[in-house]
């Protein structure tokens, strides 16, 4: 069977080479140019020492896989159960489904990593190198490539793929999905048109970005809203979006663009609205200086409960630099973030939001204080007893809070 691939592969490769044709772009060429080298193949092997096809379909899909897809992890990025897909070293590939993680039976060649990671950065422009060991890209499906290479390494090219098979782009797909409950999911929607400073908390996979998408396809059509991500990831259905995103150093070491950046040039660009997909670094500061403007704004934050994602807003604005001081920074996250939504995923692989926390805006002794608004109980997401500020913007919108917070 090996054979028979090797055969069959080389001689597509061969005929897309002399056809001038791109498979990636046109698949359907190449799915008819492989049955017909296939077709040929049969006729030949009939009345020679080929070895038979004895799986045509499988063949098919294996060459396919290889010529206009990403070789044997094409399968995982077509199954719509996995979650994420890694790479440690050839014989390991591991899969996520539903939050678990399990060892594959698919082993790739030495330098096969290598090769396929290549071919998943061509369409970005974004490359791995000695000088750029690590790199983020969007592959066309809308996952999200993560890989390293040696020496940063000990001996394999590491490799990680995230997709985002939630299709949840609403509140009201959230509430359907049991993520949050309806009575949680008004109150957001009732805060985000209210134009409340939102930071969405939790750890990794826990739904960050579905519920800061669901988040941000809330904000009334009628504003402009401009993104800056490290890679593209949030889609926002809204009639005025402008996407940005960061972009690596050239080989002279030159035109790289940095979150900062983005923030800053946001700010030109007569936004109703700016939300930055992550933070982690000093870019912190320049959020906050956003928000602090006046300006409505979202974000996510890597933090285990509502309560650590403002210590690390409070902490990570003091990486800009010496003359950034607890002092200024911890006033400032006081007046500017308005909600913290932590979300989280169970040991089932069930994401949910745990819960909804307010920052009334006062500082005691260097600590900001909070106010519960959901908390979750008995595992259930209820309503605590806290109050969002801004009572004055609810109003203005015509958002009875205390009504909606009743129910």
């Amino acid at each position: 069977m090996s054979q028979a691939i090797d055969h069959i592969q080389s001689e597509v490769r061969e005929l897309i080479r002399r056809r001038g044709f791109d498979p990636v772009i046109n698949p359907r060429s190449a799915r008819e140019l492989i049955d017909e080298v296939m077709n040929h193949y049969e006729e030949r092997a009939s009345t020679s020492s080929l070895p038979p096809l004895l799986n045509r379909p499988e063949l098919a899909r294996s060459v396919f896989d290889s010529v206009a897809g990403f070789g044997p992890l094409q399968r995982f990025l077509d199954d719509p159960e996995v979650e994420e897909i890694w790479v440690n070293q050839p014989g390991q590939v591991f899969v996520a489904r539903n939050g678990l993680s399990e060892l594959t039976t698919t082993m790739l060649a030495a330098g096969e990593i290598g090769d396929l990671v290549e071919r998943m950065l061509k369409p970005s422009g974004r490359r791995l190198d000695v000088s750029s060991p690590f790199v983020d890209a969007l592959l066309p499906d809308g996952s999200r490539l993560h890989a390293v290479i040696p020496d940063i390494t000990r001996t394999h090219l590491s490799l990680n793929i995230r997709k985002f098979v939630v299709s949840a782009h609403s509140l009201d797909e959230l509430v359907m999905r049991g993520s949050v409950t309806a009575h949680a999911a008004r109150f957001l929607e009732a805060a985000i048109t209210a134009g409340l400073n939102v930071i969405v908390a939790g750890g990794t996979q826990a739904g960050k970005t579905t519920m800061l998408n669901a988040l941000i396809n809330s904000i009334p059509a009628t504003e402009r809203v401009i993104t800056c991500e490290e890679v593209f990831e949030l889609k926002p259905r809204l009639p005025d979006v402008v996407a940005m995103q960061t972009r690596q150093p050239n080989l002279e070491g030159n035109g790289e663009i940095r979150l900062r950046r983005l923030i800053k040039e946001a700010l030109r660009m007569r936004p109703s609205r700016i939300i930055v997909g992550e933070v982690r670094q000093e870019e912190c500061l320049d959020l906050l200086i956003a928000l602090n403007s006046g300006l409505p704004g979202m974000c996510s934050v890597h933090a285990n409960s509502a309560r650590e994602a403002v210590i690390k807003l409070c902490t990570l604005p003091l990486l800009a630099g010496e003359n950034v001081t607890a002092a200024f920074v911890v006033p400032t996250v006081a007046a500017s973030v308005d909600l913290i939504v932590q979300v989280g995923m169970d040991h089932t692989g069930s994401r949910t939001v745990r819960e909804i926390v307010a920052l009334p805006g006062r500082v005691e002794n260097g600590v900001v204080e909070t106010a519960d608004i959901f908390t979750t109980r008995d595992g259930v997401l209820v309503r605590a007893d806290g109050y969002p500020p801004h009572f004055d913007r609810f109003q203005r919108h015509g958002i009875d809070l205390a009504g909606l917070l009743a129910d």
